[in-house]
């Protein structure tokens, strides 16, 4: 317990720098050019604006707690060390592997539980593809920085585009206003 606790305290205080957060930028749009156009080519995005003011505001705002910020603590921050803890590179890929398994199979057993309306979505292999490469960048992100910030930046961009442009609302809900997001 105590080390989930110091790895919590040390990834809230621990502030990228500026470099930090240029490199990511880029590492992002490195992302954003792998992702798009193979969710496009797979047939699992598709350009699905949301028009509606409110449901832009509610995913922003709410997204950035979860999934982004719940998210990054329970598979970055809590299995992943802390740059502080200088483990073995071979440690640090034995938990890096395992947060990511761990971060693939939460979302079917979120779908199959707490969350039925993201059923289909959520057990579609090119939805758990995509969610792969995003937890591999946001936990290159967090080990490199040591930071909590960055790879939630990161994860609350990919879930708002996805989410608001790329079809990801209609994917889960249906048409604009069908659900309580």
């Amino acid at each position: 317990m105590h080390l989930l606790i110091n790895r919590v305290i040390n990834a809230l205080l621990t502030q990228p720098t500026s470099l930090q957060w240029l490199q990511w930028l880029g590492v992002a749009e490195l992302m954003a050019v792998t992702m798009i156009p193979l969710g496009y080519g797979l047939g699992f995005l598709q350009f699905r604006p949301v028009r509606s003011p409110q449901i832009i505001l509610k995913v922003g705002a709410i997204a950035l707690f979860t999934p982004a910020l719940s998210e990054e603590l329970c598979f970055r921050v809590f299995l992943l060390p802390h740059p502080t803890e200088a483990l073995s590179p071979r440690l640090i890929g034995f938990w890096t592997v395992l947060s990511l398994i761990a971060f693939l199979l939460y979302h079917p057993l979120n779908a199959l539980s707490f969350f039925p309306a993201g059923r289909k979505t959520f057990l579609d292999p090119v939805f758990l593809l995509l969610a792969l490469i995003l937890g591999v960048g946001c936990s290159i992100a967090y080990l490199n920085t040591g930071s909590l910030w960055l790879p939630t930046a990161i994860h609350w961009l990919a879930v708002v585009v996805w989410l608001l442009v790329l079809g990801g609302y209609e994917r889960l809900y249906g048409e604009e206003g069908n659900s309580d997001y």
